[in-house]
């Protein structure tokens, strides 16, 4: 099957660059213009929709070795701020969208999520260790302004002294300053901003609707200057694009305030592979080739290696002078460290006393 060509204005502020079908489907759709389908009859721009998701639990848990978390707790599903390198995209193929401008127009989330929480937390079984928030999808997205779900997330975790760390690429964090101070005060909270380029031009292409990069910088500093322990990350790595910014990055991060940093090499995953390609021979045509190539040098010749030591680095010469610059700039940076999290201060009782916690 085949359907008609979005145009080019339908696409502004979004990042993928198409809507093919996922993986799953049995009949496969891609962008064709015949040049007879009538531009006029669509809107301005791509609305985002949001959808309930009936969660029946909010934990998950993972035995990963590349991850400093055994659980995370993600409250939406898609992500409007449109990066096209995200590695969650292929995921939305699950419910039989396409990982392309569906994941970033058509959300899912979770309206009992902190009841859910509740409930996991008071569990009878249940053992305290820091849980990752928002980090298959960002938690402070935009439609988290509306929604506040994971400022209700947050609250659970706050009033039951569970230690949580949150990545986001937001400035909207800020706004829940009165819950994240109490907690780095207590050993509760990790923040980590994700900054992947200072290129304002680049980064409006690549991540549209993430706060920009200045202001990344900005909200890294306001968090540390009120006591929360922050950190940056710098992911993806793209060959040729961000990669020679490493030691920079690294740099205003320190000056902003972050005590500790890390990076992850580009993923391109199922869907990912073609999406990305996609952008980059519409936004980087000249570069596009040397990017591909020295990816796929970095994952044994594939877009993606999933093995586990490697899929966040990648192998081979380029993976490994990466990971030399990163070292040595860490050394040179000095960088502190996160403090350790508190585990002892866990108290679920406070779930049993406050029946309108959400009202």
């Amino acid at each position: 099957m085949a359907k008609p060509i979005l145009p080019p204005n339908l696409k502004k502020g979004r990042g993928a660059l198409s809507n093919n079908t996922g993986r799953f489907e049995s009949h496969i759709k891609e962008d064709f213009d015949d040049g007879w389908d009538d531009p006029d009859k669509y809107p301005a721009q791509i609305a985002t929709q949001l959808f309930v998701d009936s969660a029946k639990t909010i934990i998950t848990y993972n035995q990963s070795p590349d991850v400093d978390f055994d659980r995370s707790i993600n409250p939406y599903r898609g992500c409007e701020h449109g990066c096209v390198y995200c590695f969650a995209r292929p995921t939305h193929a699950y419910y039989g969208l396409s990982p392309g401008l569906d994941f970033e127009t058509k959300l899912f989330y979770k309206p009992n999520a902190p009841e859910l929480l509740k409930a996991e937390l008071t569990a009878k079984n249940y053992r305290p260790s820091p849980v990752a928030l928002g980090i298959n999808t960002d938690g402070y997205q935009p439609v988290e302004r509306q929604l506040k779900l994971t400022r209700r997330l947050l609250q659970v975790l706050h009033d039951t002294r569970h230690p949580v760390s949150i990545v986001t690429k937001s400035a909207l964090i800020e706004r829940d300053l009165d819950l994240l101070i109490p907690m780095a005060q207590q050993g509760l909270i990790h923040v980590c901003l994700s900054i992947t380029t200072l290129n304002a031009n680049l980064a409006r292409r690549m991540e549209p609707r993430a706060a920009s990069p200045k202001r990344r910088l900005q909200t890294l500093s306001v968090l540390a200057e009120a006591g929360v322990p922050v950190s940056v990350l710098i992911a993806p790595l793209i060959p040729f694009l961000n990669d020679c910014k490493l030691e920079t990055i690294l740099h205003k991060a320190k000056d902003a305030g972050a005590l500790d940093a890390g990076y992850v090499f580009l993923r391109l995953p199922h869907e990912l592979k073609d999406l990305f390609a996609e952008w980059l021979n519409t936004h980087e045509p000249l570069k596009a080739e040397r990017v591909l190539h020295r990816i796929y040098d970095s994952r044994g010749g594939k877009a993606y290696d999933s093995a586990f030591g490697t899929r966040m680095r990648g192998t081979g010469e380029f993976a490994d002078l990466l990971a030399q610059r990163f070292h040595l700039a860490m050394k040179k940076l000095d960088f502190p460290g996160l403090p350790p999290f508190n585990n002892g201060l866990f108290n679920p009782a406070i779930c049993n006393q406050q029946m309108d916690l959400f009202y």
